[in-house]
């Protein structure tokens, strides 16, 4: 019997959470729901389901397994609130997670008290080359891990017109290089350190005019013994791909025993320490979907967990950790000064 999925938005990204369950075995798409009835007719056009103008009405008639919500974080608490009394068996909530943390922190403890899985969509850890670089460090291949770097390099934040060929609403954001995308590498450095940092520093800024938010900065992460962490980001340049949402940028993690690295094609490298040549573990190829294909791994992953094969991975109760880190990066930019967390 195959579960039975909503979803609520039918904005820019969530056209590829869409295209991700339309796709999955064992998923059903019955509904999606917009404010605006057109965009959920259009993408029920090309997605299956039926399309709702009222997300409440879209719950009743439906009566999903999952309710996926993919729209602005001021709506989400509502979302998660009807889901909880619609008695879904999983709800899944975009990123950023809520309009604050203490939002974020009362919803959770909501969910928990009804008994209902609350899941934030944080995909950018199921990026393949992420999976295939943690598993090389949980198999060894370059001993302890000392330092990673990722460089974000998304070139689309340059001049007046920037973002508004896709998300305009970047423009008047009042945070967001670290609100919007940075919390995806905090995320992501978690999960391939196996543990959270103990102190962060961020030096953020505003390098266009045209936005209200910051679109460049360096943030430090300090993990025990001594290993450290750094995204390095700026919106406004580029690296070399001829797709840079593909992998965003470029990284390296670096440990006693060797070095894995990511180019923008999407491959990964292992290099030996002391060695001049390489093995690549991930080889450069044309992947569906969005990045990677991320929404449709976090996504079949979200379908296996429900059914009992794994755990959930980024729980709410365990996102509130990135929420917390990208409270006290904020914080470290405004005071000058490293941060315990």
């Amino acid at each position: 019997m195959s579960l039975k999925v909503a979803v609520l938005g039918g904005g820019y990204f969530a056209r590829f959470q869409h295209e991700a369950w339309a796709r999955l075995p064992g998923v059903d798409l019955v509904g999606i729901a917009d404010l605006d009835p057109a965009r959920a007719e259009a993408a029920c056009a090309a997605h299956g389901g039926r399309a709702f103008g009222d997300p409440a009405r879209m719950l009743h008639e439906t009566s999903p397994d999952i309710l996926d919500i993919a729209i602005p974080p001021e709506g989400h608490a509502d979302a998660i609130r009807m889901g909880l009394a619609a008695g879904a068996r999983l709800i899944v909530c975009q990123k950023p997670f809520a309009s604050d943390l203490a939002t974020a922190e009362a919803l959770t403890a909501e969910a928990e008290a009804a008994g209902i899985p609350l899941v934030i969509h944080e995909n950018f850890r199921w990026q393949p080359w992420f999976r295939v670089m943690r598993q090389a460090i949980a198999d060894d291949r370059i001993g302890a891990v000392q330092n990673i770097t990722f460089r974000l390099r998304t070139g689309d934040g340059q001049g007046r017109d920037a973002y508004l060929d896709r998300q305009p609403y970047f423009q008047t954001m009042p945070r967001l290089l670290i609100h919007e995308t940075g919390v995806h590498y905090f995320d992501t450095f978690r999960f391939l350190m196996g543990q959270d940092p103990t102190h962060i520093y961020a030096d953020l800024r505003r390098m266009n005019p045209a936005i209200a938010g910051e679109d460049a900065g360096h943030v430090l992460f300090d993990y025990p013994g001594q290993a450290r962490a750094m995204l390095d980001g700026n919106r406004l340049l580029d690296h070399a791909s001829d797709n840079t949402r593909r992998t965003f940028g470029e990284a390296l993690i670096e440990g006693n025993d060797g070095s894995l690295s990511l180019d923008g094609s999407g491959r990964v490298i292992l290099r030996a320490f002391g060695q001049a040549t390489a093995e690549t573990l991930l080889e450069a190829r044309d992947w569906p979907g969005f990045a990677g294909d991320c929404v449709y791994a976090l996504q079949e992953h979200l379908v296996q967990a429900l059914e009992g094969n794994s755990d959930f991975e980024n729980i709410a109760r365990d996102y509130l950790g990135v929420l917390r880190m990208e409270v006290a990066a904020y914080r470290s930019a405004q005071d000058g000064c490293k941060l315990a967390l």
